[in-house]
């Protein structure tokens, strides 16, 4: 089993959330974070300056089976993609069990 780690722009959580259903993934976890990225830069909106190095994005938890794993971060790159510096990153882990806690199964069956 593979952990996929996304951190993507907010603004492209739904398409990249569809994108995922499109492929299969029917479950991930997500959270609101902010980081500190590398452009240093402050942006002018209506008058009003404002830092863009603190910068929201959601971050995305997905457990996959090793087979779905190209196809989800297919799906996240291309659905979260701008082309634009901020973009964001995918981390992959490898998960060496799961349990599931209802019916003490363990194993691949468990991301059914």
């Amino acid at each position: 089993m593979k952990k996929i780690e996304a951190i993507i722009r907010k603004s492209k959580f739904s398409e990249v959330k569809e994108a995922l259903h499109n492929v299969g993934v029917n479950f991930f976890s997500y959270w609101d974070v902010t980081g500190l990225g590398n452009e240093q830069e402050g942006h002018v909106y209506r008058g009003v300056s404002y830092s863009t190095s603190d910068i929201q994005r959601r971050y995305l938890s997905i457990v996959v089976n090793d087979d779905f794993a190209d196809a989800t971060i297919k799906a996240i790159l291309d659905a979260g993609a701008t082309g634009d510096v901020g973009d964001g990153k995918i981390f992959i882990s490898t998960i060496d069990g799961a349990y599931r806690i209802r019916t003490k199964e363990k194993g691949n069956n468990t991301l059914n």
